[in-house]
């Protein structure tokens, strides 16, 4: 499965505001937002809106590169997020994302019948390589009925 065309296509959002990805592979997913006007804040950075969404996009698709072959059996859902906005953003701006659980450990839940929940983490990085913001995004699997 080519899990960023996936996501373009079930995420139109993601689409619009121009999101595209560098690398997706063993619970990791690297994401970049452009740098457009349309975009832009009060301040000239990016605005938050397009930050949140720039980071759970990238936890979507490294949840996907770990649980994308489950998509038969059970439906990945967000149920939290929380962001921190440490810098002003400026140009274009990478989320990094990382699962922080483990696949087996998450598959077991499953095949017991419960509705695992797990994290993923998500630097917001500016073209200097500096965190500009910080995103958890909480995710489970829904197990279809």
């Amino acid at each position: 499965m080519d899990i960023g065309a996936f996501m373009l296509d079930s995420v139109p959002f993601a689409r619009l505001l121009g999101i595209s990805f560098d690398s997706i592979g063993s619970g990791r997913a690297a994401a970049r937002l452009p740098d457009r006007g349309d975009l832009h804040n009060h301040v000239g950075g990016p605005h938050a809106g397009a930050l949140f969404s720039l980071a759970e996009s990238a936890s979507g698709a490294a949840m996907l590169s770990a649980f994308g072959d489950q998509l038969a059996r059970a439906v990945p859902l967000a149920t939290a997020a929380e962001i921190r906005y440490l810098k002003l953003a400026k140009g274009e701006v990478t989320a990094i994302a990382t699962l922080g659980a483990d696949r087996a450990e998450v598959l077991a839940q499953l095949d017991e019948g419960k509705r695992p929940e797990f994290g993923v983490a998500v630097d917001i990085r500016n073209a200097d390589d500096v965190v500009v913001s910080e995103m958890t995004v909480s995710w489970t699997l829904r197990p279809n009925r």
